[in-house]
């Protein structure tokens, strides 16, 4: 039994050899139809990387033939099955453009945005490759509304979005532990206003009052009455969008606080206007 295993394993190692040997001597020295022939192989075979290499060599002397739909279509599956997802976006994008009546132009254009969207970094790096995802979502959403991955595209829009939901709203909360309240007031209501049906909403409300409550408190008392009215009106929006809101009794409190500075801001001011 141990010598037919020992056979067998000198005959797949054999073979591997061999294979290797002629896909390597077809890389360097074969022409362009035992290229595109082995390319063809390698990829049925899922070696994609080797696929790859003869891709590369061949593509110049197909471009304008007809093989070259197919081609471009291997080029862009292989480099999304080794995981290099800004290339597989790439050519499936160039696919789409070049072939746009092709059997398969569909499923290319979902794999493209798919692919900027397994490109998508997370939240707190450069969202470069997120917006793109986006728009080459809602774009294969508005092309093919009736697409069985319309589904599936939406739920991926909703977490990408909420991917720049919760970059732009740290990015406001840093302001916030910075201790740069200005920024972080103008910061959360951008967000606020970019992102209205946001989860985070209630959150960025609270830190917008924190904000402006830090903001009012220890202002110039040139500024102090119009920032101490701003954190208040802050609080109230705050009660009102989310009137059973985890942040409720904190932020009364701290409510009560402003009422009692802005009493003797207005009581201070009223007794320099009678001097």
């Amino acid at each position: 039994m141990q010598k037919i295993k020992n056979y067998i394993f000198i005959l797949l190692f054999t073979s591997t050899l061999f294979s290797c040997s002629e896909y390597q001597k077809v890389l360097n020295k074969g022409n362009v139809q035992e290229q595109y022939k082995m390319a063809t192989k390698m990829y049925e075979a899922q070696k994609y990387s080797k696929a790859i290499q003869l891709f590369e060599k061949i593509t110049p002397s197909y471009r304008g033939k007809p093989q070259m739909e197919r081609i471009q279509y291997m080029v862009a599956q292989s480099h999304y099955n080794t995981k290099q997802y800004s290339l597989a976006a790439y050519y499936f994008d160039k696919f789409v453009k070049n072939y746009p009546k092709s059997s398969k132009v569909e499923e290319a254009a979902y794999l493209s945005a798919y692919s900027y969207y397994k490109a998508s970094p997370r939240y707190s790096l450069d969202q470069k490759d997120t917006n793109e995802a986006l728009n080459a979502m809602q774009n294969f959403i508005y092309k093919y509304p009736t697409s069985d991955k319309v589904v599936e595209a939406n739920k991926t829009i909703k977490e990408l979005t909420f991917k720049l939901e919760k970059k732009a709203f740290e990015i406001a909360k840093q302001y916030y532990k910075i201790q740069d309240y200005i920024a972080a007031v103008t910061a959360f209501d951008n967000f606020l206003g970019d992102y209205l049906g946001s989860s985070l909403k209630e959150d960025a409300m609270y830190y917008k009052f924190k904000a402006a409550y830090e903001l009012g408190i220890n202002s110039y008392i040139t500024k102090k009455e119009e920032r101490l009215k701003n954190a208040i009106k802050a609080q109230e929006r705050l009660k009102r969008n989310f009137p059973k809101s985890k942040y409720l009794s904190e932020t009364e409190k701290l409510k009560e606080d402003l009422n009692n500075q802005l009493k003797s801001v207005t009581a201070l001011k009223t007794q320099t206007n009678g001097l």
